[in-house]
């Protein structure tokens, strides 16, 4: 039988929870990526393992492509757990995540989560509003209300909020994906201005026009002359970025948003 002097030899510690010991590395590095299984979500949780950091990855419904994610994910030798759950249901989002990130919390989340139902305002349905705003936005406080307490009890964590250029500038076609990106830089910076003295940064990413299955039914013919690379973005330019946010020792960047667009909004 292991005892607890021969687990804290190992660099383990003990937390004391209400129905038990929950036995933790103290090295452990933890990432939770927020719809993670694809594109920009997949570069991000994969720049992470290669970073170092075990990954949690959150998904609706796509297994195959969810599976597919954690076993490229765990040839960089850490570990990769699946959560599949809409986060758009608070009491799903709970069950999933409460007790694992209680016991555990993990230092960076990266909240990805992202849904279009493009429609010109006039045309837009109310089902076509909700949607977009349940996952996109009304997402992000059923994430952070599940996890934040535990990550202000252990003083310490990355934040990044993965938005758009649409809520910076807004989008004909796009009044609710452009309401919630634009809702979700608000929110990070006034929780910035909260969680900033318990050592906890947050910050916003604003991808441009990344080449994603999302935007592949874009007109790209006429949006390209209105980027200066002159190029469209791929998801490793969104990642690169994400992964200095998490990793970087040397940090005083906090409550910033910082755009990944190619010069699309200067």
């Amino acid at each position: 039988m292991v005892s607890a002097l021969d687990l804290h030899s190992r660099g383990y510690r003990f937390k004391s929870c209400t129905a038990q010991l929950i036995f933790m590395p103290e090295d452990k590095n933890i990432a939770l990526v927020v719809g993670g299984s694809r594109g920009i979500g997949k570069a991000i949780a994969l720049s992470l393992a290669r970073s170092g950091f075990d990954i949690w990855l959150t998904y609706q419904s796509n297994h195959k492509a969810a599976q597919e994610v954690k076993e490229e994910i765990e040839k960089n030798g850490v570990t990769c757990r699946l959560f599949a759950f809409d986060i758009a249901d608070v009491k799903a989002t709970e069950e999933a995540l409460g007790k694992i990130s209680d016991a555990t919390p993990p230092q960076v989340v990266v909240f990805n989560a992202g849904i279009t139902r493009d429609n010109l305002m006039v045309w837009m349905t109310k089902d076509e509003w909700d949607k977009v705003i349940d996952t996109n936005l009304t997402g992000f406080y059923n994430i952070m209300h599940v996890l934040l307490f535990a990550m202000l009890r252990e003083k310490r964590g990355r934040i990044v909020v993965i938005s758009s250029t649409s809520g910076e500038t807004g989008q004909a076609g796009q009044v609710n994906y452009s309401a919630s990106k634009a809702g979700l830089i608000g929110a990070a910076k006034a929780l910035a201005r909260e969680v900033g003295k318990k050592n906890i940064f947050i910050n916003v990413v604003t991808p441009g026009v990344i080449e994603t299955e999302m935007t592949q039914e874009l007109p790209k013919d006429k949006i390209l002359p209105l980027i200066p690379l002159n190029r469209f973005g791929q998801p490793e330019d969104v990642a690169s970025i994400v992964n200095f946010l998490c990793s970087e020792k040397n940090m005083y960047i906090h409550g910033q948003v910082i755009g990944v667009n190619g010069g699309l909004n200067i």
